[in-house]
C-alpha cells in the first residue's frame, strides 16, 4: 500500500531534505521514525529537496507499506511523538500504487520572506535587510519570469538536472500582511512553478534584491536571464528566509 504524508519542517537544525553521511536531514529523520513504528525499513520519496535551513510549511513524501495503517490518527499521534518538535505530521492520505510525490506534483510554491526590523525572535524564518526596497521595480522584474523557460542563470552549477526549463506561473513581491504577522515590518516573495532548480529561488531572490536596490536595471535583470549564466546573477538569499510554501496535486 502506499501512502502519502501531508508534513512540514523548520529547517534550520537540518542539512537538507536529502539524506547524507555525517549529517543530519530530514528524510533521515523521517524515515527513522517510520521504521520505528511499522518495525519496518522504511525508504521515503519527498516532493523535493530543499537546502540546509531552508523550511517547509507544507511538503508531501510517498511511502510504501505491506497492509494497510487501520488508524490513521493514532499512527500520526504517535510519528509526531517520535519525530520530534522540528517536524510536524499533518495528514496521512492512501493513494494509488504508482502515485510520486514528486514526478506526479504539478505545481510547487516557494515564499520568501525578508524583514526590515531586525528581530531575535524569528531570525531564523526571515532575511533581514536594514535598506528598503522599491518593490515595483522589482515586481516589474519578477513579471518576466513568467515569460521565459530557460532558468540557467539561476540554477546550481553542476547540479544532476537534466534540463533547466521550468514554467513559472507567479512571482511577485507585496509588503508583509498575515503570512508572517510577528515578522513586523518586511517583505514577501511569492513564485509557483512546475518545478524548480536548486538554489533557484534564492538566486532569483538575489537578483530581484539588487534590482530593489538599484545595483542593476531592469533592463540588466533580463540581460542575466537570456545570459544563461549563473555568473551573471546576484548572489543567493540566506536559506533561512524561503519556505516550500504549498505542493499541488492532481488527485488531492
Amino acid at each position: 500500500m502506499r501512502y502519502f504524508l501531508r508534513l512540514g519542517y523548520n529547517g534550520t537544525n537540518f542539512h537538507g531534505w536529502q539524506s547524507q553521511p555525517n549529517a543530519v536531514s530530514v528524510q533521515q529523520k523521517i524515515e527513522e521514525t517510520l521504521s520505528i513504528l511499522t518495525r519496518l525499513p522504511i525508504s521515503i520519496v519527498g516532493a523535493g529537496r530543499t537546502d540546509a535551513g531552508v523550511h517547509a510549511k507544507e511538503m508531501y513524501a510517498h511511502f510504501d507499506v505491506p497492509g494497510d495503517i487501520e488508524d490513521k490518527s493514532r499512527f500520526l499521534l504517535s510519528a509526531n511523538r517520535l519525530v520530534g518538535k522540528d517536524i510536524s505530521f499533518y495528514d496521512l492520505l492512501k493513494v494509488p500504487d504508482d502515485a510520486h510525490a514528486r514526478f506526479d506534483a504539478v505545481e510547487r510554491t516557494y515564499k520568501y520572506f525578508v524583514s526590515f526590523e531586525k528581530t531575535p525572535f524569528l531570525y531564523p524564518f526571515s532575511s533581514f535587510s536594514s535598506i528598503r526596497f522599491d518593490l515595483d521595480k522589482m515586481n516589474e522584474a519578477a513579471e518576466y519570469l513568467l515569460r521565459v523557460d530557460d532558468f540557467t542563470s539561476f540554477a546550481k552549477l553542476h547540479s544532476d538536472a537534466k534540463t533547466n526549463i521550468c514554467k513559472v506561473t507567479k512571482a511577485e513581491w507585496h509588503m508583509l500582511e498575515n503570512e508572517m504577522p510577528l515578522l513586523g515590518d518586511g517583505c514577501v516573495f511569492t513564485i509557483s512553478a512546475d518545478r524548480f532548480l536548486r538554489n533557484m529561488v534564492r538566486a532569483i531572490v538575489g537578483t530581484l534584491v539588487d534590482v530593489g536596490r538599484d545595483k542593476i536595471s531592469i533592463s540588466e535583470f533580463v540581460d542575466i536571464i537570456h545570459s544563461k549564466d549563473r555568473c551573471s546573477a546576484g548572489c543567493s538569499m540566506p536559506g533561512a528566509g524561503l519556505f516550500l510554501w504549498k505542493i499541488k496535486y492532481p488527485f488531492l
